[in-house]
């Protein structure tokens, strides 16, 4: 037998409290399918479980050496079936789902249903021989499918035996689509293995708002070299309608709800502001052959080209005078708006509500090279116009929040909601970092770079806080077709500030001169900081068609 903990007193571990959002899900407005437990992904419907039986226990191995935990569904509703277990590492609250299914098929009691048993399980992988700490020995299966069908999870048992073929559903091949290894769960070392045993979230390949993919919950275990195409698939929504995506009413309620808290640090000299306040307090547009003569921007944006690609003939800056230009640099926070953009995401079984906000202008950079702390970088980072944003993933089998996607320079971090702060309600709390408006979940410093020498993004709470629930506007939500009409600034597709003008060679080579060090640090500057033209507006960014990441 394996390892097995043999102490009475079990060491209470995150994974044994249940995450629960602080306030209770607000009742949505009533209409169409959001939020009512079940959606028709086509041929089958779908419930998504959050109640689990504990079947199996790692004590260590995984994240944070933590061990993980394996369970099953429970509660499911008569008719429905399970599709896999579900894992997750024990350092965090349990805050996980699966979804299950129902055959709605013609041919439900047919050779061709949507759903079938397996025929038999493969042992993938046993814990029996291995030395780790665990509470007993776990089996983990892969299901047989039938001709025609595939595998969408795996089963855990803590006995050799095989489970029972009743245990599981498999689901016929074309309700069915690619996924591909997401985030690691565990494995029984303190990192991820390759040639080793390794339990892995999954996800579709293909995450575009069009894209008929629909996660199921489930994880991949596999022994040895991550199997190509995998052995088990996601679902597919075949029946993409949309009716289970918030209405207009829904999106504003769930705006309300699940809106952050956004603290800027105390010493933060470039705010963020509106798009209208910045228009209105005299930012230019300039074009390519006319660079003298710069025109005014109405409020709403309404003379800015409309269309068209980033092909460099127009550009937006500051006021020319330097008194407003310094003026305008500064933002101002009290009139900064969210701009909401509502898009379907995994075969419309969860709605993103990403919430860009506009920086006029971003700070210089700053680094820290051994115990030498904040280090000016001088004008690199430096450039007018920064699009930043917050993307809610919201279940629309309930309208609960799962997940909270925070822009960091040109990447960013999915923060599960069990590990974020809350403020009044179910409003998460995020820290826009100084000069570089990076968002973060916690307060303090994220180093980037390298151990020794790294760019600094230093975050803190001060009295400049944004409610991006105050004033937001929805903006765009294709599928909601003519209720939203998109602003001019939107379908501007040019850049939102000029060229650089500085030489960065110019710059880093200054600075290597008084630290050295430095030159170490070039290869892993954020790309913004050393690109030299000036940013796009959010519909040219790839997330507003796709995923986050």
């Amino acid at each position: 037998m394996g390892n097995q903990s043999s102490s009475n007193k079990k060491e209470t571990l995150p994974i044994d409290t249940t995450f629960k959002l602080p306030a209770n899900i607000p009742v949505w407005p009533q209409g169409g399918g959001f939020a009512t437990g079940i959606i028709d992904v086509g041929g089958l419907k779908a419930c998504q479980i959050s109640t689990f039986n504990k079947v199996w226990t790692t004590l260590e191995g995984g994240p944070g050496n933590a061990g993980a935990t394996f369970f099953e569904p429970a509660g499911i509703p008569e008719g429905f079936f399970t599709l896999g277990h579900y894992s997750q590492p024990n350092n965090t609250p349990l805050f996980g789902w699966v979804l299950v299914a129902k055959d709605e098929s013609s041919s439900s009691s047919g050779d061709n249903g949507a759903l079938k048993k397996p025929v038999d399980y493969t042992l993938v992988w046993s814990s029996k021989s291995q030395k780790i700490k665990q509470d007993k020995d776990g089996y983990v299966w892969l299901p047989t499918a039938p001709d025609g069908y595939k595998a969408l999870g795996h089963v855990v048992t803590t006995t050799p035996e095989k489970p029972s073929l009743d245990k599981i559903r498999c689901v016929r091949s074309d309700l069915t689509d690619q996924c591909e290894t997401n985030s690691w769960i565990w494995g029984p070392g303190k990192s991820s293995d390759d040639k080793g045993f390794n339990v892995h979230e999954v996800r579709p390949s293909n995450r575009s708002i069009q894209a008929p993919g629909v996660l199921v919950g489930t994880f991949l275990a596999h022994d040895g070299e991550t199997p190509s195409p995998l052995p088990i698939a996601c679902l597919k929504n075949t029946n993409i309608n949309f009716s289970s995506l918030p209405n207009l009413p829904q999106i504003k309620a769930l705006v309300q709800a699940y809106s952050p808290f956004m603290y800027l640090h105390p010493d933060e000299r470039f705010q963020p502001a509106s798009t209208k306040w910045y228009f209105a307090n005299g930012a230019l547009l300039f074009k390519k052959g006319e660079e003298s003569k710069p025109v005014p921007i109405d409020p709403t944006g309404s003379n800015l080209p409309q269309g068209g690609n980033n092909d460099g003939a127009y550009w937006l800056d500051l006021p020319a005078d330097k008194a407003n230009r310094e003026r305008v640099k500064k933002g101002d926070f009290k009139s900064c708006q969210a701009y909401v953009h509502a898009k379907p995401m995994f075969g419309g079984t969860f709605t993103d509500l990403a919430m860009w906000v506009f920086y006029p202008f971003n700070g210089p950079g700053t680094a820290k090279v051994g115990l030498i702390d904040n280090i000016s970088l001088g004008k690199i980072g430096e450039h007018v116009g920064d699009w930043e944003h917050v993307t809610l993933r919201v279940s629309n089998f309930n309208g609960e929040l799962r997940k909270v996607y925070l822009s960091q320079h040109s990447n960013g971090q999915w923060v599960e909601a069990s590990q974020l702060e809350f403020q009044s309600g179910n409003k998460s709390v995020v820290y826009s970092s100084l000069n570089g408006h990076a968002i973060y979940p916690k307060a303090g410093v994220v180093m980037q770079g390298l151990d020794e020498v790294g760019i600094k993004n230093e975050t803190a709470k001060s009295d400049m806080v944004v409610d991006m629930g105050v004033g937001f506007e929805i903006v765009s939500g294709e599928y909601l077709g003519s209720q939203i009409i998109e602003p001019p600034w939107l379908n501007y597709l040019r850049q939102w500030g000029p060229k650089i003008t500085y030489d960065i060679a110019k710059e880093l080579e200054k600075l290597e001169k008084v630290f050295p060090a430095l030159k170490l640090l070039e290869d892993s500057l954020p790309n913004e900081l050393l690109g030299e033209e000036g940013p796009t507006g959010p519909k040219l960014k790839r997330n507003w068609s796709g995923d986050e990441v």
